[in-house]
């Protein structure tokens, strides 16, 4: 159970880093021309910016926080945080009629989800 909650923590991670990256660096009028992107162009490019920082912030605390020992509970608490942003994102994609990004939102919050259940419980970091 450790071992998959490790392999989960770091897929999302994985997954946080590449949409910080990208939402932080790349030009919000470039994000708008790409399929699944279209939502930057109705928003601020502060907004978009910033949730490419806490997707940053998601990557670091799913796998850093807990590999380094420091706030090992950041890691259920990220995960229960990217639960949110998922349902944010479904809601976006949902309202654009996007339902294949919803159906991939709905997985990163399920992997969300398994690694919340997993750390706040059976396989927590204090136990």
């Amino acid at each position: 159970m450790n071992l998959a909650l490790w392999i989960a923590a770091g897929l999302l991670a994985t997954v946080a880093l590449t949409g910080g990256v990208t939402k932080t660096f790349v030009p919000r009028e470039k994000l708008a021309a790409v399929h699944g992107g279209g939502w930057t162009g109705e928003v601020s490019t502060a907004f978009v910016k910033g949730l490419g920082v806490l997707e940053l912030l998601a990557a670091a605390g799913l796998v850093l926080s807990a590999a380094l020992d420091i706030a090992p509970v950041l890691v259920p608490v990220t995960a229960v945080c990217w639960i949110l942003l998922m349902i944010g994102a479904m809601i976006t994609h949902g309202r654009r009629g996007e339902s294949a990004l919803v159906a991939l939102n709905v997985a990163y919050l399920a992997l969300a989800v398994f690694i919340a259940w997993g750390r706040f419980g059976p396989e927590s970091f204090t136990g």
